[in-house]
Order: structure tokens, then sequence, then C-alpha cells
């Protein structure tokens, strides 16, 4: 018997608290170096996940429906990679969304409170994510704030929504999917879909020649 919900954004979530710690189908680094943690949805309600935002805003967030951080650089120099989902339901919603995530000249901020830091990294991982970012080297007594230095979008739209999608012209960071890829109740295991997010990922940028 399928689960009832309230909204498409609720299934979609639903969905999302499926996938796994790293985006399926992103390669893991030739160098070992990544840290793949899954930050929204909530795995429990109660409980304060990541969220981004513009230096100096106080209120002005965005929390993604799906969102996966890659800590990585230095404890003196470090920055996350952001893999982020968003289900549309409408065309001014995608519009909306897609704003949020527009090149400008202002850095863009991933802000992991503290309390999602000490909380284990999943049920099967009781490693504390602070540990697990490779960037701390004693448990945070405050939020951790990291600049953004990549991202990507992935936008689940419905099927005339999708067609309309075809005809733009996207921006390097965006991917555009039909919303059953998201809804589906294995969709990270889809290959097409894994294929995809496997392109959308840094190493997709290399041609690495076997020598």
């Amino acid at each position: 018997m399928q689960e009832p919900y309230h909204s498409l954004d609720a299934l979609v979530r639903a969905r999302l608290k499926r996938w796994p710690q790293r985006p399926p189908g992103s390669e893991t680094s030739s160098r070992g170096s990544d840290a793949w943690m899954r930050g929204r949805p909530a795995t429990t309600p109660e409980l304060c996940n990541p969220f981004l935002k513009f230096p100096g805003s106080a209120r002005l967030r965005t929390l993604p429906d799906g969102l996966w951080l890659n800590f990585s650089g230095t404890p003196e120099e470090p920055f996350v990679d952001i893999f982020a989902i968003e289900a549309c339901s409408s065309l001014q919603n995608l519009l909306d969304k897609r704003s949020r995530f527009t090149p400008s000249t202002q850095s863009l901020l991933a802000v992991c409170p503290v309390t999602w830091l000490l909380s284990p990294v999943s049920q099967d991982d009781p490693t504390p994510r602070w540990q697990a970012t490779g960037l701390l080297r004693v448990q945070p007594l405050h939020s951790l704030v990291l600049p953004v230095r990549d991202l990507k979008v992935m936008y689940g739209l419905k099927p005339r929504h999708f067609l309309v999608a075809t005809g733009t012209l996207p921006y390097p960071h965006e991917y555009f999917v039909p919303m059953d890829a998201l809804t589906a109740e294995n969709g990270d295991k889809d290959p097409a879909l894994q294929a995809m997010v496997a392109r959308a990922c840094t190493a997709g940028n290399f041609l690495m020649v076997s020598s």
C-alpha cells in the first residue's frame, strides 16, 4: 500500500531520505580526499540541518529539497562543493528556485548547525559528522560556515513543464529531470539518473587517459 503524502514536496523528500550519503552515480575522488554527506532532507524532523545563505543575511536562507555536501580543502582553508535537488510544482516555482542559484558576484555560504555536526553520519555509521568532514580537529561549539566552491542543481519538473524547459538553455550548473525520476521508489538506482549525476561531478570536466 502506497504511503499518503500531503504534497509533492513531501513525497520527494520522503524518497530522497532513502538516497545514500553520496549523490548516486558520483565517483570517488582519485585523491580519496572527498567527504560527501547528505544534509537535506532531515533524517529527524527536530534536527536543524544545513542550509545555504549569502554573507550577512540573517533570515534569508535557501533550503533545497535535497542537499549533499562534499567537504574538502584543509582545516586552514576549508570549502564545500554542493549538489542540490529542487522539486518544482509549477513554472513560477522553477523560476523562483533557479533565481536562488543564479551565478552572481556574491559568495554563497553553506551553514552546518552544530547540532547536525555532533550527530552521527547515519544509522549505520556512528561517526560524528564533524569528524567525517576531515576539516575539524576538535569538537565544534558553533556552526560551521563554509564557502561554496562548486554547486550543481538538479530540478525535478512535471511532464508539461519539462517539455518547456527543454526549449531553454540551462546554466552550466543546472540539470533537469522528469519529476518521476525523483518520486520513483528506487530512483537513486536508476542508471540514467546515475549517469547524469556522474556528468555533473567535477571529474566530468576532465578526460582521464589511462597510461
